[in-house]
């Protein structure tokens, strides 16, 4: 998900997958990979600080690159895709799956 070819196309189509999936508000996990730097993983962290969060951080095998999971309530598709945004904005080279 990181930087599409067209990215508010691919946004409108997740925001409409979401509507037919989901009763809102409700718990989304978020799924994202990045090097394994402490800065990029705080940042990452930093964005979804005081909004009750649980956050689980996996390295991998060669330590390379960490696997952050981030399970949250969000109010709507709307504040979902906000984050996504943010994310892609703030953390330079990070992959959202």
């Amino acid at each position: 998900m990181n930087a599409p070819p067209n990215s508010e196309e691919f946004y409108k189509k997740l925001k409409g997958q979401l509507y037919e999936t989901t009763s809102w508000p409700a718990e989304y996990l978020y799924k994202f990979i990045v090097k394994s730097d402490v800065k990029k993983i705080a940042k990452l962290e930093a964005i979804f600080n005081n909004m009750g969060a649980v956050i689980n951080k996996i390295e991998s095998k060669n330590g390379k690159y960490t696997s952050v999971s981030i399970n949250l309530l969000m109010r709507d598709p709307d504040a979902v895709i906000e984050k996504y945004k943010e994310v892609a904005e703030k953390v330079e080279g990070v992959i959202s799956l």
